[in-house]
């Protein structure tokens, strides 16, 4: 609201200004005051710094052990082709690929007629021999018995002698030949040495097989291994590992036992790594050809490093760090540490800090040196 134009007396309008020169008077005594005690370092700076609570842990140094791992398949030691040890036609085959063999099961079948005739011939042959043998062994002993007599000459005893000798080798020649011929005969029938699998079929019924042409690849079962690709830098840590184990990827989380039986001394030309063998020792019962199994060496690290959670490092440019925590006076200090290497959730310092001092694991980020912390007792930390 517009207050109307009064004229006020010169006596008011005087004593306005007087009371006005007063209060600026008062105002600025008050502020003059206010600015000579005042604390210029700020409220907190004659406060007690706040002391915070930290988690830590102690430094502790140790020689550990580092896991080697690679990816390999589960072979047979041995995987041999097997075929007939005499040339023939192929009447029958018995299996195809994937069976299951046991030692003495028929494989494959030749022919017989040609090598049952061959028996027939040999065993003649050596009834022949024996009878010659028998008539001049006969006529032996009975010229033997005119000794002392007017028609005994030494000169016809010895020629029954040799006769005799010489139809008793031709009998054992004979002997020989059937056995040699009965082989043979035998040998027409293909069966599996060893238990295995057969993997390959490489003859059909009806082909004409000669003599130790692969006719199926059977893989033995009773020793099984690992085949696996060395890099030409994990060499060395695969000769020197102490153990190995392998893991299926059919069946995560069981390891079983292996042990290195041969390393191959050249690289492969194609995938520049080497081939390592290395023998199951307890096979599960799982277990089988073809499959994709992990293997792990456990190998000693001689330099000792301490294992610290990957919360405690404090990353200062490129250079890591920790807060080191005086245990007298509580003050962090951020100190650069060398890393050995790193993990999911740990660090591995190998150089920066010394056994058995204190540095913080939590909030590192939010330190500042010089500040003060007071490590939390063990339940605490675990707790958190």
């Amino acid at each position: 609201m517009r207050l109307p134009n009064v004229r006020l007396p010169h006596a008011s309008v005087t004593k306005l200004a007087v009371l006005a020169a007063i209060g600026v008077t008062m105002a600025g005594g008050a502020f003059a005051a206010y600015s000579l005690t005042r604390d210029p370092a700020g409220p907190s700076a004659g406060a007690e710094a706040v002391i915070r609570p930290a988690r830590v842990a102690e430094i502790s140094y140790k020689t550990q052990s580092r896991t080697l791992l690679l990816a390999g398949t589960v072979v047979p030691r041995i995987e041999s082709t097997l075929g007939f040890r005499v040339a023939g036609k192929i009447v029958q085959r018995s299996v195809d690929v994937g069976a299951v063999l046991k030692p003495g099961d028929v494989i494959a079948v030749l022919d017989p007629a040609d090598y049952q005739l061959a028996v027939d011939n040999a065993r003649a042959a050596l009834a022949s021999a024996e009878a010659d043998y028998v008539r001049a062994k006969a006529d032996h002993d009975r010229y033997l018995n005119l000794r002392g007599s007017m028609a005994f000459v030494p000169q016809t005893l010895d020629q029954r002698q040799s006769l005799a000798s010489t139809t008793l080798a031709r009998v054992d020649q004979a002997r020989s030949q059937l056995s040699s011929a009965e082989n043979n005969l035998a040998y027409t029938v293909l069966r599996a040495d060893a238990a295995g699998v057969v993997t390959a079929v490489q003859a059909e019924v009806g082909q004409v097989m000669s003599q130790g042409q692969g006719v199926i690849r059977l893989a033995r079962t009773e020793e099984l291994e690992i085949v696996v690709g060395v890099p030409e830098h994990r060499l060395k840590v695969v000769r020197a590992a102490q153990g190995a184990s392998f893991e299926l990827w059919s069946d995560p989380g069981r390891r079983h036992a292996a042990r290195l039986r041969e390393l191959s001394p050249s690289a492969d030309p194609v995938t520049r790594t080497y081939a390592a063998r290395f023998s199951v020792l307890e096979p599960p019962e799982f277990i089988g050809l073809g499959m994709t199994a992990t293997l792990g060496f456990e190998r000693p690290d001689a330099t000792p490093v301490a294992e610290v959670p990957l919360s405690a490092i404090f990353q200062r440019g490129t250079q890591p760090a920790v807060w080191v925590v005086d245990r007298d006076t509580g003050t962090v200090e951020l100190r650069p540490v060398s890393i050995a290497r790193w993990r999911d959730d740990t660090a591995a310092i190998l150089s920066g800090v010394k056994e058995g001092e204190l540095i913080a694991t939590a909030g590192v980020h939010k330190l500042e040196t010089g500040q003060k912390v007071k490590p939390l007792p063990p339940q605490q930390q675990a707790a958190r």
